[in-house]
């Protein structure tokens, strides 16, 4: 018998342990919990070490959050929220650090929008957390056959986020499209958090001449401030400029 390995993620301690002992009842799976995110990414890189990858996680959507309070939404196209904010930081980091791993994050209320950031951070699944055992069995090993489920009333919420962010993306690409290579360049720094002085000295440029650079990066991009910039630039799939790389561009020349 194939067996299933699962790991319960979530710091709601009577909760993740009534479901772990629920889901260890069933004879193809195995299951471990984990109270936090760290908890949890500290569970995979054992389970690694040992051979005993999991297969499945199932996280709590707010992870870490304060009981009681509303997730502040984000704009359409923003990507997850930071690492350690709540469980659908904890999937966007999974994504790339075990991404043989499938997730499914478990949520108490259902949210069109959190939903699509946990499909964007990578999630196969939302799933309420009152649902059936039944119901989460099936969402477990459907994913594991490459499914993406949701419950049938958020399908029409969630593609319409996701449609929202895809023309956000696309309008953030066009507006990048619009800078000269130096320009590019400059903004690429700015996301990788330099400020002007550092710029200068990456691109042997004079600060003054970088102000005037990052000046019509905002006014190209339509936008008052560097955070903002930063936002519309990852929108756009802009990479930071390599900080740990010896090759820099100097007057137009690769050196």
């Amino acid at each position: 018998m194939v067996r299933i390995r699962v790991l319960v993620v979530d710091d709601h301690r009577i909760f993740a342990e009534s479901l772990a002992a629920a889901l260890a009842a069933e004879p193809d799976v195995d299951v471990s919990a984990a109270g936090s995110g760290p908890a949890a990414l500290r569970c995979l890189e054992r389970a690694v070490a040992e051979g005993r990858r999991f297969d499945v996680l199932l996280v709590d959507a707010d992870l870490g959050a304060v009981a009681g309070a509303v997730p502040a939404p984000r704009e359409p196209g923003s990507g997850p929220p930071p690492p350690g904010s709540d469980g659908i930081a904890l999937v966007a980091g999974v994504r790339v650090t075990h991404p043989g791993v499938r997730t499914v994050v478990l949520a108490e209320r259902d949210d069109p929008r959190r939903a699509a950031h946990a499909l964007q951070a990578g999630a196969s699944g939302w799933v309420a957390k009152d649902c059936s055992l039944s119901r989460l069995l099936a969402v477990i090993r459907g994913v594991l056959r490459e499914e993406t489920h949701l419950p049938p009333a958020l399908l029409t919420g969630v593609l319409r986020e996701l449609t929202a962010a895809r023309k956000h993306r696309t309008d953030s690409e066009r507006l990048v499209e619009s800078l000269t290579p130096r320009e590019h360049e400059v903004l690429r720094c700015m996301v990788a958090g330099l400020g002007r002085k550092d710029v200068a000295a990456r691109l042997f440029l004079s600060p003054h001449t970088v102000r005037t650079h990052m000046q019509n990066v905002l006014g190209k991009l339509g936008v008052h401030s560097t955070l903002a910039a930063v936002a519309l630039a990852r929108r756009a799939g802009v990479r930071p400029a390599d900080l740990a790389g010896d090759v820099v561009e100097r007057s137009g020349q690769l050196a």
